[in-house]
């Protein structure tokens, strides 16, 4: 069986000429690879330096599509847009005419023209995978007319979490972050992690205001430093320098690593408590499951479908109002944890993020949409 995939990838050529993509993206195909013959990934491609995080394709049945470079929110990325409609339907025209099956990845801006080119002009059996949050009340025009091809229309839709009025087609699907072997080495971690020193903490994300990264530099201002340990931020984006700015007006260790590896990630979780993450918008962050798995308690923003996984005070910290107060308090709190109730959160957790191996996401995938 011939699958081909649809996204907004970003995708580039490394110093040796081969192709890599966002890790979390070509991770999740390089398993899916498992049920297929073979996979098509049409992707835009970068004339960039990669990031850290990209990682190449492992196996040669996964083949690339190269598509032109768009998105943005002026007026003349909007333009581009529209003028490369046509190419872009011609190329994923060809592609799924090749097919047995296709997956779009939606929220995205190609998304606008290929639901609707994909939901009335094609029979070809297909699926959508619509990371965002499902639930968002005010999402952008784009988001909303998206959201409102998928809701109606026939075939399946995987979405993060579960809600009222959920119609037959739309399937609550977890994202998928985690191997066999990450829950070998998730195990030993949480068995050994000792919680009666200084605490430390770590964020994995964009460095920008959605993320609210600025808000864990402000909160920890008003905490007493003498508990805390290291704060390890992984990621690039606009605010690193005001960051690295800020990093010097706190009175412990931070690092501002930039963007890392999936192993150096893992060595981050591995040596912190507890992440943060205080978004104003997500689905269900992967570097949430990622994780729980590797024995770091979230201190996460209530939005979404987080508090279908994440109870506060039971399993973690939900911060709502999103604000710098209220981070503060769950900080706080988490400072106050006992050995005993962090092992118990770190546990819980762990047990949770089985839900978020490639394992059990594979098995679904075979049961309720190939078959």
């Amino acid at each position: 069986m011939k699958l081909v995939v649809i996204s907004h990838t970003e995708h580039y050529y490394n110093s040796n000429g081969v192709i890599v993509g966002w890790g979390s993206t070509i991770t999740e195909l390089n398993n899916l690879i498992k049920e297929f013959d073979e996979i098509t990934h049409i992707a835009m491609l970068h004339a960039k330096v990669p990031p850290q995080s990209s990682l190449p394709y492992t196996s040669s049945r996964i083949k690339f599509v190269a598509l032109p470079v768009l998105g943005g929110k002026s007026l003349l990325s909007k333009l581009k847009l529209i003028r490369y409609a046509p190419k872009i339907i011609k190329i994923v025209s060809k592609e799924i005419k090749k097919s047995d099956i296709f997956q779009l990845r939606t929220p995205t801006g190609i998304g606008v023209f290929l639901i609707p080119f994909l939901t009335f002009f094609l029979k070809k059996k297909g699926w959508y995978k619509y990371a965002g949050n499902w639930n968002q009340e005010n999402p952008p025009l784009g988001y909303h007319i998206q959201r409102w091809l998928l809701k109606n229309q026939s075939r399946i839709v995987t979405i993060n979490g579960k809600w009222k009025n959920q119609s037959n087609n739309i399937k609550t699907f977890e994202n998928p972050c985690l191997d066999n072997n990450d829950r070998k080495i998730g195990k030993s971690i949480i068995k050994n992690k000792d919680f009666t020193k200084k605490i430390n903490y770590c964020f994995v994300g964009g460095l920008n205001k959605n993320k609210g990264v600025d808000k864990i530099f402000e909160a920890f201002k008003e905490i007493n430093p003498d508990y805390i340990g290291v704060l390890h931020v992984v990621g690039d984006g606009v605010l690193r320098q005001d960051l690295d700015q800020k990093a010097q007006e706190l009175l412990f260790n931070v690092i501002i690593h930039g963007s890392l590896s999936k192993t150096e990630v893992q060595e981050i979780y591995q040596s912190s408590h507890f992440i943060l993450l205080p978004s104003l918008s997500e689905g269900f962050p992967k570097v949430i499951g990622e994780a729980m798995n590797f024995g770091c308690v979230p201190i996460v923003s209530e939005i979404s479908c987080i508090n279908q996984y994440i109870q506060n005070n039971k399993n973690g910290f939900l911060i709502n109002p999103i604000s710098v107060e209220e981070l503060k308090i769950m900080i706080e709190k988490s400072l106050k944890l006992s050995n005993k109730e962090f092992k118990a959160y770190s546990q819980m957790n762990y047990n949770l993020a089985e839900k978020f191996t490639y394992a059990y996401y594979l098995e679904r995938i075979k049961k309720e949409i190939l078959k």
